[in-house]
């Protein structure tokens, strides 16, 4: 880390809900985020922002009690819009993290919560999640960018690995050009969709319980070896007689 600015004037995110359910928000006063960036374009390769997320004091408990994930990460949603705004428009890697609201947030006694929310009730601040994620992240280069060994592109994808029901740009992409997706069933959320549906999924998709097993089958597609092969009860092998024919 090579500089830490203080804003001279704050910016505003507020966390919302669109109609369909997605989580979404509004961004205000950004301009003062751009300005620094610009000052300082150049100097640095990655973006890490802390900063004040706006939502109802009952979302905290509630996102956390919520054992059957009906609620969708009510922060998430304005943080990916506000860090895709400035990856796209100065082409480097850009995370987020919310700064706790109040003392009485803080102090929340939220008792056992699901493991993959641990890390969250356990902190004061998410900051170390954004500085050890952006300690590797790759550069961002153009589409037109000239393809060689250092690059990594859609060519370099051989699977994508996601949680079951879980819809977006990187699954139809991987579909639409042939790439393998896992789907992990273990891996619950409050997604409705049906992969099964999709074009391409008879063939494209491979369901999963777990990781483990994700990952058991990820290195049977690295080594050339079928799922149809090593589940079984295994497909009976067809022998054919040819007949010469005179």
């Amino acid at each position: 880390m090579t500089e830490v600015v203080v804003l001279p004037r704050n910016f505003s995110m507020r966390s919302e809900y669109s109609e369909s359910g997605r989580a979404a928000g509004v961004v205000e006063g950004l301009e003062v985020v751009y300005d620094c960036l610009r000052r300082r374009e150049g100097t640095f390769d990655a973006v890490a922002l802390a900063s004040l997320i706006k939502v109802p004091a009952h979302y905290h408990r509630k996102y956390f009690d919520d054992s059957l994930d009906e609620m969708v990460n009510p922060w998430g949603g304005v943080e990916a819009m506000l860090t895709h705004a400035i990856s796209r428009d100065f082409r480097l890697p850009a995370a987020h993290a919310p700064m706790m609201t109040s003392r009485d947030v803080q102090t929340m006694d939220f008792g056992p919560v699901d493991p993959r929310k641990a890390a969250e009730p356990v902190s004061a601040t998410y900051l170390f999640s954004v500085l050890k994620g952006l300690h590797r992240s790759p550069r961002i280069l153009p589409p037109d960018a000239s393809v060689c060994s250092e690059v990594l592109s859609a060519e370099n994808l051989h699977c994508l690995v996601i949680p079951d029901g879980c819809v977006g740009l990187p699954t139809l992409a991987a579909l639409a050009q042939g790439i393998p997706v896992i789907s992990v069933r273990g891996n619950r959320n409050c997604l409705p969709n049906q992969l099964s549906n999709l074009p391409g999924a008879r063939e494209g998709v491979h369901f999963v319980d777990n990781y483990l097993e994700a990952a058991g089958l990820l290195m049977a597609m690295k080594t050339g070896v079928t799922r149809e092969s090593i589940v079984r009860p295994l497909s009976p092998t067809k022998v054919v007689r040819e007949h010469l024919r005179d």
